[in-house]
């Protein structure tokens, strides 16, 4: 066995899964998370086993790694019998430094914490899991793949907002976009089901999950992405705002007193599908809907208004459009949704076949009709794969 361990660490959480270098198997999988709390949960599952639920307290991301280790060993397979032979870590931002995967230097730490104040809830705890792995595993390479990365390839026009470029430039100010190891996957992903070369295909990508972003790709790269400079612009969210006028939050300053706090969490968290409606997870918001709630049934019109807008300017942008794809929660498997953001679009050459869309099979398929002239897809993600897969091809490049 040859394993790559792919860790994905938050600030009190992480989780892990074992993927087999050649047959790109999931050989385990598991989480450790209320990591500092007074009693911590840690879950291994192993294909062809029984789930191991551990309830006690874990004191930081060490402690869970040990936990994690003692699961490898007693429920299999031993990493202390046969460590993996790399570790690949998902880092949240990698600001314009880091426009590929790279293996984990004192000096790559040193410019991961650097970057946090960009991405403060996510990089501090990406780090901290970075080091509880050293620890755990000091004897072989560790990896960092961003989110950011895929999008290092947009044009200053993409990139750019329209502000005195010597603060933008002083404070790192400009779109970087997020979702790009997800977005990679399944752009790569839909060319090879449909048998055509990646460089050929211009693509737009919906990654709808309770975090959302649509990416227009031309040939391969990323030109353009709904995200900005933090994972809070764009589409409409779970509990996130997306775009919205920036005045918006000068007014409720002045006129409400709603501080720089009070704002974050106003926009991050009690804004979107949430703040629209009361409900931020689709599967209510739809059931709320479809009992005629109105407040719900307004929501779903926002929230697909917007993917809509998008959709058509990044048509636009590309100038010719060959594939559109639905991905992550929302878009792998709530039907109404691929079909309202896409619903009168037949002129552009999007045509959807209802009864294929209503397909629950969770597997990489085509949703239009044969005569589309635009294939929409719906792919899986697989981010974990692609984080193996992108540290692969760095330690053994």
């Amino acid at each position: 066995m040859s394993g790559i361990l792919v860790v994905n660490s938050g600030s009190s959480s992480f989780k892990y899964q074992l993927i087999d270098s050649e047959s790109e198997e999931t050989l385990a999988s598991g989480l450790v998370e209320r990591i500092g709390e007074s009693e911590g949960v840690a879950v291994h599952r192993r294909p062809g086993h029984d789930e191991v639920r551990v309830t006690e307290p874990v004191a930081d991301h060490a402690a869970g790694f040990q936990l994690m280790l003692k699961a490898f060993d007693e429920t299999g397979p031993s990493l202390t019998e046969q460590p993996p032979i790399a570790v690949g870590h998902r880092v949240v931002h990698g600001g314009k430094r880091f426009y590929e995967a790279t293996v984990v230097t004192d000096l790559v730490k040193i410019n991961i914490d650097d970057l946090a104040d960009l991405a403060p809830l996510h990089n501090p705890a990406n780090l901290q899991g970075i080091e509880a792995a050293q620890k755990a595993f000091p004897d072989v390479p560790h990896v960092a793949v961003f989110d950011t990365a895929f999008h290092q390839t947009l044009p200053p026009a993409a990139y750019r907002y329209a502000i005195d470029q010597k603060v933008a430039d002083q404070h790192r100010i400009r779109r970087y976009g997020f979702h790009g190891t997800s977005h990679k996957f399944v752009s790569e992903a839909a060319a090879e089901f449909l048998g055509r070369e990646l460089g050929e295909l211009n693509q737009i990508v919906l990654h709808l999950g309770n975090g959302a972003s649509a990416t227009a790709i031309e040939g391969g790269r990323s030109v353009d992405t709904s995200m900005g400079m933090t994972p809070l612009e764009g589409l409409v969210m779970g509990t996130r705002s997306g775009d919205i006028d920036p005045a918006v939050l000068l007014h409720l300053n002045r006129k409400a007193g709603y501080d720089f706090a009070a704002l974050d969490e106003l926009l991050n968290r009690k804004s979107g599908l949430l703040g629209l409606s009361g409900r931020g997870d689709m599967r209510d918001l739809q059931e709320r809907a479809g009992e005629g709630d109105a407040g719900a049934i307004e929501a779903l019109d926002v929230y697909l208004h917007r993917i809509k807008r998008y959709v058509g300017a990044y048509y636009a942008e590309l100038g010719r459009l060959d594939v559109i794809v639905f991905t992550a929660g929302v878009g792998e498997n709530v039907a109404a949704v691929r079909a309202g953001a896409l619903a009168g679009m037949e002129r552009l050459g999007i045509c959807i076949d209802a009864s294929r869309n209503e397909s629950r099979e969770r597997v990489i398929r085509r949703i239009s009709t044969d005569d589309s002239e635009i294939t929409v897809l719906v792919v899986p993600t697989n981010e974990e794969l692609e984080i193996a897969r992108q540290t692969l091809a760095v330690t053994q490049g």
